[in-house]
């Protein structure tokens, strides 16, 4: 019965303080204090745990990455890495949709945010597509779409959480080695899609530019694109650590955006590290908070009453996966990502390490999973700012987003049964 009552003191308190608009970390705090009281459980326990979650070391690659991610955004990165983009692949018929992809797989490499890439990227090229003529909603589903590529190629903000919120040891460095096939697939599937769309509906061909502007731009865009490197290289190669990696690219992208491109000063310098720490703190406070969380759900044994109830369905490990998935998909219409993987995470991440599934596997599943959330109405954060930019409203844009939704999940659906796709490259450089 205590077992029962605290289960719902716990799920019922969390659900109530969300309709009630309460701020996350506030609401797993309150929650978990409220049926530690009912069960007993000595406060001290839940505040070692909430400080455990942000002194990990795992934690600490966190704010070098944030501050990186908009120290390069205020310095204009994002204009640069577009004009690289149209260089490549503009010339194609469909060619600034393509661009949109390729850019967001670069972008994704800079701020591991799907709405950061939505509310920069898409503020000027979704006009810049409508107005060459492209319709709104195929303009927005491209850049909303697209933009999830930014969840599971490093660094990825929501991969971290991942980690923090399995309390198991993992590595992050390894983690984000899983994420660069699958983000490089995703994004080649969606730059497909996009040009098939493009050739059927005869969207135009980007204008041709002097080989001399075009090498300019390359100059240009490849000082910011060592950023990228820095971290891909530096942590594939085991050069650095992914704390280290955020540290050095940190650095690196001020020196390069204070002295060369020019674009930041003390005043942004200071603005930048005012929303970095904005950022951080709501960062921090939440894992903080599921930390607690977790605990109280490890103590009323959630994860193994869910394993149990899931394996009363099925032994099939393939048709357990798939239940979890289609939960999740459901529960991302209605919640934000990164809330689910802090709340999902301690329940399911025992339930697939215990049927045989890889545990970076499998985050990458629920990331890209989770990640679908982002594009489906009512909560859908990167659907709604893409539909704000182009000020359509979400239902004329649902039929555009039709064919880029196969195309993700086709993708997730290979991921999911093929394991090497995301494995492959730790396995290879000995990571796991």
């Amino acid at each position: 019965m205590n077992i029962a009552m605290g289960t719902a003191i716990l799920f019922g308190t969390l659900a109530v303080l969300m309709c009630l608009r309460v701020p996350i970390s506030f609401s797993l705090g309150i929650s978990a204090l409220f049926t530690a009281i009912y069960l007993d459980i000595p406060f001290l326990n839940l505040f070692q745990k909430m400080g455990t979650g942000i002194t990990s070391f795992t934690f600490m690659c966190v704010p070098f990455f944030i501050i990186m991610a908009q120290i390069m955004t205020d310095g204009g990165i994002s204009d640069r890495l577009t004009k690289f983009c149209n260089v490549l692949v503009g010339r194609m018929r469909g060619g600034t949709a393509i661009v949109n992809c390729v850019v967001s797989m670069f972008f994704g490499g800079i701020s591991g945010s799907s709405i950061a890439d939505v509310s920069s990227i898409g503020a000027f090229l979704i006009p810049s597509m409508v107005k060459e003529g492209y319709d709104a909603d195929y303009s927005v589903a491209v850049t909303c779409t697209s933009s999830v590529e930014g969840i599971i190629i490093p660094p990825s903000q929501n991969m971290i959480y991942y980690i923090v919120a399995a309390s198991s040891g993992l590595s992050i460095s390894t983690m984000f080695m899983c994420g660069y096939l699958p983000g490089f697939i995703l994004t080649m599937a969606l730059c497909v899609c996009s040009y098939v769309i493009a050739v059927r509906k005869k969207y135009p061909i980007s204008e041709k530019r002097p080989w001399k502007e075009n090498i300019q731009i390359v100059k240009e865009a490849i000082l910011g694109l060592v950023t990228i490197l820095i971290v891909a290289v530096g942590i594939t190669a085991g050069i650095f650590t992914a704390t280290e990696a955020g540290a050095i690219a940190a650095v690196y992208a001020l020196i390069i955006t204070v002295f060369i491109y020019k674009t930041i000063d003390f005043k942004k310098f200071v603005g930048c590290l005012i929303k970095s720490l904005k950022s951080l703190s709501t960062i921090m406070a939440i894992i903080a908070t599921s930390n607690a969380f977790s605990y109280v759900l490890s103590y009323l044994k959630v994860p193994a009453r869910v394993a149990t109830a899931l394996t009363n369905v099925s032994d099939n490990p393939t048709v357990v996966l798939l239940m979890m998935v289609l939960l999740m998909v459901i529960l991302g219409c209605f919640m934000d990502m990164g809330i689910l993987i802090i709340l999902l995470t301690p329940i399911f991440y025992p339930v697939a390490t215990s049927i045989g599934y890889n545990p970076y596997h499998f985050g990458l599943i629920m990331v890209l999973t989770l990640g679908l959330g982002l594009l489906t109405p009512p909560v859908g954060t990167s659907l709604w700012a893409g539909c704000a930019i182009a000020n359509i409203p979400i239902e004329k844009s649902l039929k555009g987003f039709l064919p880029f939704y196969f195309t993700y999940l086709t993708v997730l659906a290979f991921i999911i049964f093929f394991p090497e796709i995301s494995l492959c490259l730790p396995r290879v450089l000995g990571y796991i």
